[in-house]
């Protein structure tokens, strides 16, 4: 997956585990709540993947020019 893919999938994940988070603790649902704050972890995962991505392209990106 490509860097800004990561980052919108982890977005994605961490919008959709704080719903079930909070879905989770209006209706006492502690399962639910659990896989919530899963998927947010989750998804600040592939967030910061996606960062990695990122940097490693700047700095190969960085050492080609400077070849050049």
């Amino acid at each position: 997956m490509s860097s800004t893919g990561d980052k919108v999938s982890g977005h994605a994940n961490k919008v959709a585990g704080k719903a079930k988070e909070l879905a989770g603790k209006a209706t006492g649902n502690e399962e639910l709540e659990a896989k919530g704050d899963a998927q947010q972890v989750k998804g600040s995962a592939q967030v910061g993947m996606g960062k990695v991505k990122d940097a490693a392209k700047d700095g190969a990106d960085a050492a080609k020019k400077a070849l050049d």
